[in-house]
């Protein structure tokens, strides 16, 4: 039985938009029948309507108690049964920003993914423009310009600490290179990096891998630190 697929987002959605068009040129085998939004303000439900996609908004603030955490058992059954009534099989994490309750891997462990748009190792745990920020960072502050990778990895209970199962290099132009631009020219790849995924993911051979460059050597574990935190900083929504 061919995979139905689960787009999760909190943006723009454009590689949920990719997705679904690369579906409809029938370049992938993977139907796209679910958009599930963590915020009513994302962008992506209206490329999601305009595609003919179903979408829903299930918002993580909607489980908040008085304490301001979010119960994650009861967002987690919001989203499974969302995902139920469509037979989704598969879900990729396509800019979706909250953390994805237990109860929904434990159902998708072996095919639910995540999109990152760098290096996990250093940049992992960060949002938006905030990795590129970092690998630029790094470039400049290291002497070693190593480019930079945008990835997919498995999901787990914490944030980006899945098994990679594909990487894409993308090169950085110093030293006039700056976190916007270079997230421009990372975006494409990304979106290119979901659909071989799913190709991958309707063949069944989807295979770890790991990463060939190292981006912090020791001793330089200080430049990591502020390299974050300049991030953080610079980009505080991400």
């Amino acid at each position: 039985m061919a995979e139905r697929l689960a787009s999760f987002i909190s943006g723009g959605g454009t590689t949920m938009e990719q997705i679904g068009l690369a579906y409809k040129r029938k370049e992938i085998p993977i139907k796209l029948v679910l958009v599930i939004s963590s915020t009513p303000k994302a962008g992506g439900i209206e490329k999601a309507g305009k595609l003919g996609i179903p979408h829903v908004v299930v918002n993580p603030d909607d489980f908040r108690g008085e304490d301001q955490e979010v119960d994650q058992e009861g967002f987690g059954l919001k989203l499974r049964e969302r995902l139920r009534d469509k037979g989704v099989t598969a879900i990729t994490q396509n800019g979706w920003l909250p953390l994805t309750p237990e109860n929904v891997i434990d159902e998708y462990r072996d095919t639910i993914f995540n999109q990152h748009p760098g290096p996990k190792e250093v940049t992992g745990k960060t949002k938006g423009i905030q990795p590129h920020a970092i690998v630029l960072y790094i470039a400049r502050h290291t002497g070693r310009n190593e480019g930079t990778e945008v990835i997919t990895h498995r999901v787990t209970p914490k944030f980006d600490e899945g098994p990679t199962v594909g990487i894409t290099p993308v090169p950085i132009h110093l030293p006039h290179d700056y976190a916007k631009r270079l997230q421009r020219r990372a975006l494409p790849k990304e979106h290119q990096l979901q659909i071989e995924l799913l190709k991958q993911l309707a063949r069944g051979d989807v295979k770890e891998v790991s990463s060939p460059t190292q981006y912090i050597k020791p001793g330089e574990e200080k430049i990591l630190r502020d390299a974050r935190a300049y991030a953080r900083k610079r980009y505080p929504e991400g």
